[in-house]
This record gives structure tokens, sequence and C-alpha cells, in this order.
């Protein structure tokens, strides 16, 4: 059995029931004293409540409060009853005292009242008097304060009325000075009244309206100036060509502008427009025939521009209007550089294009001279640069179709009259003097252009025959007009006779002509004598061997010239030749440069008339010829001819006489053309005498065909030995008829043995003869006698002989041309 576990001990429960109750109480009391000084608080406290009330509510005793607040109050309560309880006799006795004294005061209101009202009634008229004194006292310091205001407000409006006079009157610069002092200086004295702050918010308006307006007037004197440029320009121009010795007239215009004068705008201030008054200034002077008299800048009015300048720096925006002054004269730079489309048709066109540009850099020049700063050197050089390029090329582009050479020397002149203006306002000129140069070339070219016209116009006129004079007068136009000098033809008595035509006069005046063209152009370009007397030598070579030798050249090829005028035109040449030395000499003088000098260009016309001599005499040859082969054409030969005629041919008699009547106006030719022209005319005829008797298509030829044939060649012999021109007598032309006449001898005198024996000997009598051409002739003859032999039948011994004579020498002959023999 198990053993009893021994009981512990009890808890003291007691103790702890007290001490548990002693804690309630400590809590009770602390909550109670917290809700006394919340109370306090509340009581005591004269501001916001807000602290205690929060504590109160955050709590968990809200109930407990209310409970001791209600104590609280019901305390305060007992207090406020017993505090009254104790003072309510008092209040009593007081009350009574107090019944007893509102009859006292009833009596004394009653007596004050009546004080009063003999006190009104003796003190209204003082009263009135002081209303009267205080209202006169009031009216006075009015009246001083007036004063006083006036005093400082009349200045203000002075000045203000001052500034609306000055702005009505367009005085701009004085109205911005008046607007100046009138902020700075009279409106701070004024600074309580209304009419200063109105007046200071209009200032700035004010100056808006002056900028704006000196703006108008500005863009009024640009639109002017833009108008005017080419009257300005063309004074300027005038004054520069009297100044340089220079005919006014190159600058002065022909075409007279008609401009009507625009209405005045209105005033920008008061909108009203102004009657004309005759002080003002007009752009123009009225009367454009005072105009000579007065420079370029007499005849504008500047002002705009240096009224404008002159605000627009006061109110610190130069830089703003020099920009926009500048822009807009570079626009009207560029619509002055640009052409019209039409400039080429007309001289005016170029003035009046000179003119705009020269009107604009006078004006520049003179906004440069009078203003600081508005355009400057760099600004006036930049524009120059960019002017000069744009009007060389308009310029070439406008020269490129100008065709009539007067009209270039009238733009050459204003070219240099416009160097000679711009240059006496400081501008360089250089690259206008080179392109006057390069419009040289171009002028040279119309020249040359007119003067082909001017030398075929010549060749057509000319009768190409020798000039005959019947008078002393005429002879002497002529050789005035031409150096020509002939002792004997000076001492032949008239009618006198020329060698030349009288294109030789006519050309070498026209080349004359161009020459002083040339010059012309030349003239003012400050070139030195050397360098102008070297471009017209270099110009009139051009006409010479490209002009002139082309027309020649053109003219000797013409179908319908005769022989006669071929050689009328070869004489020529050699005349013209001659002249070339005249021409030298005359270049040198009216160019004033040295005849020796060593720099100096020859004239190429020498050659050049020496080639179209040589041309000329080609042609002569072939139109002889082509005439020799006309009259040969009519040749008809029978050969067949049993004899000859006895006389030569009617075709040969006329050709001979063709002959002798052609070069007999071959004595004004040189001895060596007469000669060539001759044997040339011999080798024709011998030629042709030759395919006579080659011609294939003949078949036969019997001897009396030969023996006729021998008569015309005798005829040809006699007039190659009659010298027909001078120095033929040695027997030249005979040498041209020497194969023909020694082929017919040894036919004629049947000379075979010889021919044969001395072949190929230098001494041989035949030694021209080829044996081909004996073979074809021989063979025809032997053609002949076959024919005859078929007509008969019977054939003579000698006969025969003959043909077996002929059969032998043919066989040798073809020998020889076979290589065999």
């Amino acid at each position: 059995m198990a053993a009893e576990v021994t009981p512990k001990k009890p808890p003291d429960w007691k103790n702890l029931t007290d001490t548990v109750q002693d804690a309630e109480s400590l809590r009770q009391e602390s909550i109670n004293a917290h809700h006394d000084h919340l109370i306090t608080e509340i009581e005591t406290s004269d501001g916001p409540l807000g602290t205690s009330l929060r504590a109160v509510y955050e709590g968990d005793e809200l109930e407990k409060f209310k409970e001791s607040l209600g104590d609280h109050i019901k305390n305060h309560d007992k207090e406020i009853e017993r505090m009254c309880n104790y003072h309510y006799q008092g209040f009593i006795d007081s009350i009574r005292e107090l019944l007893k004294v509102s009859c006292d005061a009833a009596q004394l209101k009653d007596e004050i009242s009546e004080v009063n009202n003999h006190l009104q009634d003796s003190c209204e008229p003082l009263l009135t008097k002081g209303e009267e004194l205080v209202k006169c006292r009031r009216v006075q310091r009015n009246i001083a304060s007036a004063v006083e205001n006036l005093t400082l407000c009349l200045p203000v409006l002075e000045m203000y009325g001052k500034l609306q006079e000055q702005m009505s009157s367009k005085r701009y610069y004085p109205a911005l000075k008046t607007l100046e002092q009138l902020e700075h200086t009279y409106l701070p004295r004024v600074e309580t009244h209304w009419f200063s702050q109105t007046m200071k918010e209009a200032i700035p308006k004010l100056r808006e309206q002056i900028k704006e307006a000196s703006m108008s007037d500005l863009k009024d004197f640009l639109e002017n100036i833009r108008k005017h440029s080419v009257k300005i320009g063309e004074v300027a121009m005038k004054h520069a060509a009297e100044q340089n010795n220079m005919d006014p007239a190159i600058a002065q215009s022909n075409v007279k502008m008609k401009t009507k004068r625009a209405p005045k705008p209105p005033n920008p201030f008061t909108g009203e427009i102004e009657k004309e008054g005759g002080k003002e200034k007009s752009a123009l002077a009225d009367s454009t025939d005072d105009m000579g008299e007065l420079s370029a800048q007499d005849l504008i009015d500047f002002s705009p521009v240096y009224r404008c300048l002159h605000i627009y720096t006061v109110l610190g925006d130069r830089e703003k209007f020099e920009t926009y002054y500048r822009k807009q004269r570079r626009k009207q730079a560029r619509l002055s550089l640009q052409p019209p489309s039409n400039m080429h048709e007309s001289i005016e066109n170029f003035k009046r294009y000179f003119h705009d540009i020269v009107g604009f850099f006078v004006v520049e020049d003179h906004i440069l001279s009078t203003t600081q700063g508005l355009v400057n050197r760099a600004y006036m050089d930049e524009l120059w640069e960019m002017s000069v390029s744009k009007l060389a090329a308009s310029l070439r582009t406008s020269a490129a179709s100008c065709k009539e050479s007067d009209m270039m020397l009238d733009i050459k002149k204003l070219i240099v009259l416009f160097c000679h203006t711009l240059r006496g306002y400081g501008f360089s000129v250089g690259h206008l003097l080179e392109l006057l140069l390069e419009m040289r070339d171009q002028y040279s070219d119309i020249l040359t252009r007119q003067w082909v016209d001017i030398f075929n116009e010549i060749f057509d006129e000319d009768n190409y025959t020798p000039i005959y004079v019947e008078s002393v007068e005429e002879y002497t136009a002529i050789v005035t007009q031409f150096p020509f000098q002939d002792e004997e033809l000076e001492q032949e008595t008239f009618p006198k006779r020329f060698p030349f035509s009288f294109f030789v006069p006519s050309i070498y005046t026209q080349v004359k002509a161009y020459i002083n063209a040339c010059l012309k152009f030349s003239a003012d370009l400050h070139l030195s004598h050397t360098e102008i007397d070297d471009m017209i030598r270099k110009s009139t070579n051009l006409l010479l061997t490209r002009t002139l030798g082309s027309c020649l050249s053109s003219l000797i090829k013409r179908r319908g010239l005769t022989l006669l005028q071929l050689i009328q035109i070869a004489i020529n040449m050699n005349y013209l030749e001659k002249s070339c030395s005249y021409l030298e000499d005359y270049i040198s003088s009216i160019t004033g440069a040295q005849n020796d000098s060593v720099h100096m260009a020859r004239l190429h016309g020498t050659s050049m008339f020496k080639d179209a001599r040589s041309d000329a005499e080609e042609h002569i040859y072939s139109k002889l010829n082509l005439k020799i082969s006309e009259f040969i054409e009519l040749a008809n030969y029978d050969w067949l001819l049993p004899e000859s005629k006895g006389h030569a041919s009617g075709y040969i008699t006329d050709l001979v006489a063709f002959l002798q009547s052609t070069f007999m106006s071959f004595t004004n030719l040189p001895e060596k053309v007469a000669k060539t022209s001759c044997m040339s005319a011999c080798k024709h005829v011998a030629t042709s005498l030759m395919s006579f008797l080659m011609d294939n298509n003949i078949k036969q030829v019997t001897m009396g065909a030969l023996q006729q044939f021998n008569l015309d060649l005798i005829q040809c012999e006699q007039f190659a030995s009659s010298a027909p021109v001078p120095g033929t007598r040695d027997g030249t032309l005979l040498m041209a008829f020497a194969d023909i006449r020694q082929l017919l001898d040894l036919f004629l005198n049947w000379d075979w043995s010889l021919y044969l024996a001395d072949y190929g000997q230098p001494t041989s009598k035949y030694i021209r003869v080829k044996p081909s051409d004996a073979i074809s002739l021989l063979e025809k003859l032997n053609n002949t006698d076959n024919k005859k032999k078929n007509l008969f039948t019977t054939l003579k011994k000698t006969e025969r002989d003959k043909k077996k004579l002929i059969d032998t020498v043919l066989k040798q002959l073809r020998g020889l041309v076979n290589g065999t023999a």
C-alpha cells in the first residue's frame, strides 16, 4: 500500500486580496486626481480647451469624468447660491437708492435741455459765420494748391504740346529730344497727378511712332531714289564727260522721262494730308533744265536718311537701322544690275542701264562721306566687286547680240565714260577696261562681217575693165584714192587708161576705212601707241587674210567670169599687193608708232594677194584651156580624105585668132604669168591634136588627111613662133608641138629606116616619137590599104612593096615596144 502524500500548505489568500484592493484604490485616486487637474485647467484656462478635451476623450474614464464634472458643477451652484443669499439685502438697498436718484436725474435732464436750447439759439449766428469761414479757408487752400500744381504742370503740358507740334510737322529728331526731356525732367515733378501716369504709358508708344514714321520716310526715300537713280547717274556722267574732255552727249539720254508726282502721304500722327508748301524741299528739282548745273548730290534730299539714322541711334537701334538700310540697298543694287531683256536693241537701253548703276553708287558714296558708319568702305568695295562681275556678265551677253559696229562704238564710249565717272568716286575699274579689250575682238568680228558685204558689193559693181579717165579731175581722184605712180601714164594725153579696174582703189579705200574704224574703238583705252598699232595691224591682217582673201577666192571661183575678167583680176591683185606697204605706212601715221619698231607686226596682205593672184592665174590657165577645148570641139576631120584642101581648117584659124587677141590683153600681166599661160595654151592645143591622131575610134587614116592635119599644125607652129607674149622668141612655145611634129614628119617623109636606126639615140631626129604612137597611126594607114586591096583585084608592084614594108616596120616597132628588138 502506497504511502500517503503529505498535503501542501495553502497560500496566504488574505494578504493577496488586500494587496489587490490597495492597488485599485490607488488607481481610483490617481484617476480622480487626474480628473480634478483637467477640470481645474478648464476652469482657469483663457485660451482654447482642445488639449484638455483631447486628454479627456483619449482616456477610458469618460463617464467618471462626467460624474466628477457634475460634482464640481453642483459645488459651484451651491457656492453661487450661498453668495447671493449673503448679498441680497445690499442689492435691495441699492435699488431703493436708484429710485431716488431717477427723480433727480429727470429734473437735471429738463434743466440741461432748457440750457441747450438757449445755447443753440445764441450760437446759431456764430456757427453760420464759422461754416462760411471754413468754406472760405477751404477755397483759399484749394486755390493755393491749384496754383502750386499748375505751376508744376504747365511746363509739362507746354512740353507735351511742343512734342505734338513737332510730330505734326515731322520734326522727328527734335520731337525725340523733347520726349526725352519730358520723361526725365518734367514728368517726375508731377508724379502725383493721374495724367502723369498716362503720359508715361504713352511715351514708349510715341517713340515707336517716331521710329515708324522715320522708317516710313526712309522707305519713301528709298523708293524715290530708285526711281531717280537714272537721272542722278546721267548728271554724274555728264559732269565726268566734261571733266575728261569727252562729249557730254555720250551720256545724255534722248528719251525724256515723263514722271508724275505722287500725292503726299498722310501725316502718320494726325492722319491729315498736308498741303504742298513752298519751303519744302522736293526729291528732285522741278526743272530738268537746271539739272546740268547741279551736282548729282544736289538733286536728292538726304534728310530722311540722316533723320532716321539719328533717331535710331538715340533709341539704341542703330545696328538694326544699318542692317536694314544695307539690305534694302543691296536689293536695289541687284535690281539696277538686272539688264532689260531687249537692251541690245537700242543704245538708249544701255544708257539707262549705266545711268541707273552710276546713280546708285553716287548716292552710296554721298552717304559714305556724310554719315559715320552707316556704310563703310569695306561694304562699298564688296558691293562694287559684286556689281562689277554682274555688270561684266550682262555687258558680255548684251554686246554679243549687237550686230552693228556703230552701236558697239557707242557702248564702248559709254563704258569708258562709266569708268571715268566711277573712278572719280574711288572705285576700281580695271576689270571693265579688260572687258573693253574683249569687246574689241567682238567689234572686229562685227566689222569683218560688215566688210564682207562691202567687198562683195564692190566686186558685184565692178566691170573688170581698166579705168579710163578723160579729165585731170578724174585722174587726180583716182591717184588720190589709190597710191599709184606711173610717169609714162602721167605724160600721156587724155583719155588715159589705168591698168587696173575700179575695185582696186575701192578695196584700198575700204581697207583704210576699216583701219580707221578699228582705231575708233582703240581710242580712250589708255593704250600706248605701240599697243594700238599692234592691235590694228592684227585686225587688218585678219581682214586681209580671212575676209578679203575669202571674198577674192569666191570671186575667182564664180562661174560667170570670163577669161578677160580673170585676167583683169590677176592684174588687180598685182597692184593691191604693192599697196600693202602704203597701208603699213598709213597705220603707223595714224597710230604714231615707229615704222622701224622691232615689235611691229607686218601685214600679211602681200602673201594673201600673191595667193589670190596665183589662184586667179590657175583659173586663167583652166579657163583658157576650156575655151581652147570649145574651139577644138568644132573640129571635123575627114580621115579618109584623099588629098589636103591646101589651107588650114576653119576651126584652127579661129582658134589662132582667138589666142592672138587674148594674149594681147596679157600685156599688163607679169611676163612669167603671160609666158606660162601661153605655154599652157600651146601644150593644151598640142595635146588635143595628138588625141585626134591617137583616138581609138578612128580606124582608118589616109595620107591626105595627115597632110591636111599637117597644115593645121603649121598654123599652130606659126602662132607659137610669132612670140604672142614678150619673152617667147626663144622657141620655147614650139617645144609644145615637138611631139606631134616629129610624128607627122615621120609619116609624111616615110623615114622609117632613120627612125629605126637612130631609135634610143640622143641625137635621133625622131626622139620624141613613141613606138606605140607610131604603131597606132601606122595600123590606121594599113587598114586603109587593106580596104583598097579589097576593092581592087590586082595590086601594083609598088603597093605590094609598100604593104610589105609596113608589115616589116610594124613588126620591128612591136619589137621595140616589147623590148625584143
